[in-house]
């Protein structure tokens, strides 16, 4: 099935797509500047073990500790306008584009890019997020805290564009519901989760152990957001982190890490979490869209062919049928994928910029991409302008209860 078209070229009488919808991009990143961590928890009580910033004076880099835990460069993911590509990356803050770092830069670069309001996840808090289980618990949780709080201070000059997403500390299933609720109170819209816990130890993302989680996400319409990459395995995060990878081992990892969260889809859907919470709102952020059409076909398949429908005869729905009333994914770089599925998903697609990573929709010196204004001009022009909406803005606003 393809979406219906018609001519919508940006004229003197019709005004562009950007000028039309009011964009909302579902995945960018905010840098954790230095002094996160250092400046809002006490010295006194905890004080090496804050995760803070050390030179690392061989190479030149300023860098992240979580207790002992050497993690990546403060900059590794501010490689918007960066001079050369991945996998290098500015140094020093200093190195880095400000609109990582300050909301007022970044409400400029959303003008200028065409964007209305912008979605934020963390960096380290989620991609290093296993250093930090090498933290005294009560020094985790009020790293957890310490970030949420932030955040919605860097949303404060604009609340209506600038979004917070919370984090939660998950390893404490009753900690992580009362968090969801302080959240909610300071203006956070949805719940950026982990999906994989071996690398802590803790059940899997289907098992009932999480359904207090799930139960008040539900009663509170707070979605359910799994960012690919965030709780990597060790191994994974020291790759993550390293520096010298060449740029094809870049690009295969970047393109594996994107593709991570099928099988979170899976879990959601084949062993009950979306059958048990039929109101939840799961998202795949990060991940692209163009496989997930595919991936939904398959899983129908294997469902049937397997005997796993005759077997679990309380599911009432089909794996595609789940993810269409409740699974959500977003897409940056995908034009004709777009095109060709987004009247059949057209209620389950949002846009992302991925701003400032290396995949990004940024121009730059070492950048292939255009902006986000001219990329969503160029490569969803014609599509159905009802589902153009859906995908740009209705489908987000919706899911994150925007205006």
């Amino acid at each position: 099935m393809t979406a219906q078209v018609h001519s919508q070229a940006a004229t003197a009488e019709r005004p562009g797509i950007a000028e039309r919808i009011k964009i909302i991009d579902t995945d960018s990143h905010v840098m954790e500047p230095p002094d996160l961590w250092t400046g809002r928890l006490s010295a006194a009580k905890w004080g090496d073990q804050i995760p803070h910033v050390r030179r690392d004076e061989k190479h030149g880099i300023d860098r992240w500790w979580i207790g002992e835990r050497r993690g990546s460069a403060v900059a590794n993911f501010a490689t918007a306008n960066w001079r050369e590509f991945p996998p290098s990356y500015p140094k020093l803050v200093e190195e880095a584009d400000a609109a990582a770092w300050h909301p007022e830069r970044r409400l400029e670069r959303l003008d200028e890019y065409g964007i209305h309001s912008q979605l934020l996840y963390p960096n380290i808090l989620g991609f290093s997020s296993v250093y930090f289980f090498d933290l005294d618990p009560q020094l985790r949780y009020e790293c957890v805290a310490a970030y949420n709080d932030w955040l919605v201070d860097f949303c404060s000059p604009d609340p209506e564009r600038l979004i917070p997403l919370m984090w939660l500390p998950f390893w404490d299933t009753g900690l992580a519901v009362r968090e969801m609720e302080r959240c909610i109170a300071k203006g956070h819209r949805g719940i950026i989760f982990p999906s994989n816990f071996e690398p802590v130890g803790l059940p899997l993302i289907y098992d009932e152990h999480w359904n207090p989680v799930w139960e008040a996400a539900q009663a509170n319409e707070m979605s359910i957001n799994f960012h690919t990459g965030f709780q990597i395995t060790e191994e994974e995060a020291r790759s993550a982190i390293g520096y010298r990878r060449s740029r094809a081992d870049f690009a295969k990892m970047s393109a594996m890490f994107l593709m991570g969260n099928a099988r979170t889809i899976a879990d959601i859907t084949l062993y009950g979490v979306c059958h048990r919470f039929p109101r939840l709102n799961f998202v795949s952020v990060e991940s692209g869209f163009g496989w997930m059409p595919y991936f939904a076909e398959m899983l129908d398949w294997q469902w049937l062919n397997s005997g796993a429908r005759d077997a679990f005869t309380e599911m009432d729905l089909m794996p595609s049928e789940y993810i269409q009333r409740q699974v959500y994914g977003t897409f940056w770089f995908e034009s004709e994928s777009v095109r060709r599925m987004g009247d059949l998903f057209q209620d389950n697609v949002m846009f992302e910029t991925d701003f400032p990573h290396p995949t990004a929709l940024q121009p730059g010196p070492a950048s292939y991409a255009d902006s986000p204004k001219v990329h969503i001009e160029r490569s969803l022009e014609g599509i159905d302008e009802d589902i153009l909406r859906k995908l740009l803005n209705t489908n987000a606003a919706r899911v994150y209860h925007l205006g």
